[in-house]
């Protein structure tokens, strides 16, 4: 699994955790649906930090919460 796909699970992951819709989201971190709907339906495959914060922030967890996981700490590397 890359990096990309680790965010995308990661945030569905919580939005099913906290049963939220995108919209929800939105509302709440400040960032608009079509960015949420790009992370989620790969147009954008590189989601800057700022962005990945403010939806941690929407969601009331910290930047550390969102990458403390397993697939995180297990990542494969970017560069080959």
């Amino acid at each position: 699994m890359n990096t990309y796909q680790a965010v995308k699970e990661r945030l569905l992951q919580l939005l099913e955790l906290k049963n939220w819709s995108i919209h929800k989201l939105s509302t709440e971190s400040g960032v608009s649906p079509s960015t949420i709907k790009n992370i989620l339906y790969g147009k954008s495959i590189n989601p800057g930090i700022v962005t990945i914060k403010m939806l941690c922030d929407g969601m009331g967890i910290s930047i550390i919460d969102f990458f403390d996981t397993p697939t995180f700490k297990n990542l494969e590397y970017e560069i080959k």
